[in-house]
C-alpha cells in the first residue's frame, strides 16, 4: 500500500502556519528596528539627540514656614484713575431655565405630540409634564429625564382644540415656557 503524502494533514498544516508566523514576526522585528535606528529613537523612547536640559525636573517636596506678610503685593495704579474697591462686586450667575420646545403645532386627536428642550445645569432632573385646563396647570402623566442638559418625550390627547403645555422640574419647581398645540 503506497504511503500518502502525510498521514496526519492537520499536524503538517500546523506546523506550516508555526513556521510562516515565526518568519513573519522576525521580518516585522528587523523592520521595526531599522525604522527606530533610521529615526535616531533609543531605548527610552526619547531621541538619540536629547539632553539632560530636555528632561523634566521635579525637586523633592519640603516643609515651608507660613509667611507673616501677603504672598503677593501688587502696586497701585500709576494713574491714580482706578481705585480697588474694600467690597466685593456681586458675579452675576445665570439662571436656570428650562426652553421647551414641540414638533408639531396642529395634530389629530390621539396624535403623537413631541416634546423637546434644554435644561442647563439640570442634569439628571425628572420634569413633569403639566396641560393648562380649566384655568390653571394640572399634572399630564408623563414625565421626562435630563440627560446631557436635554429631554425629550411626548404626550398624546383626546381634548379637542388649544392645549398648552409646560415642563417643570419636580424638585426644584423651575417652570419651561409653554407650547401651543391645535387638536383637532
Amino acid at each position: 500500500m503506497p504511503m500518502a503524502r502525510s498521514e496526519r494533514p492537520v499536524l503538517t498544516g500546523l506546523a506550516a502556519l508555526v513556521g510562516v508566523g515565526i518568519l513573519v514576526g522576525l521580518f516585522l522585528g528587523v523592520a521595526a528596528l531599522a525604522g527606530t535606528q533610521l529615526l535616531g529613537i533609543n531605548s527610552n523612547g526619547a531621541s538619540a539627540g536629547s539632553t539632560s536640559a530636555e528632561s523634566l525636573y521635579l525637586p523633592k517636596p519640603s516643609r515651608t514656614r507660613s509667611p507673616s506678610g501677603p504672598l503677593i503685593t501688587l502696586a497701585p495704579d500709576p494713574s491714580g484713575t482706578s481705585s480697588p474697591s474694600d467690597q466685593p462686586t456681586e458675579q452675576q450667575t445665570p439662571d436656570k431655565a428650562i426652553s421647551l420646545s414641540s414638533g408639531q403645532t396642529q395634530v389629530g386627536q390621539m396624535e403623537q405630540i413631541d416634546l423637546t428642550g434644554v435644561y442647563p445645569g439640570g442634569e439628571g432632573a425628572i420634569l413633569q409634564v403639566q396641560r393648562f385646563q380649566g384655568g390653571t396647570w394640572t399634572d399630564f402623566p408623563v414625565t421626562a429625564s435630563v440627560s446631557n442638559e436635554t429631554f425629550s418625550t411626548y404626550v398624546q390627547t383626546s381634548q379637542l382644540g388649544r392645549n398648552r403645555f409646560r415642563v417643570v422640574d419636580t424638585d426644584t419647581g423651575l417652570e419651561s415656557n409653554e407650547v401651543r398645540i391645535q387638536v383637532g
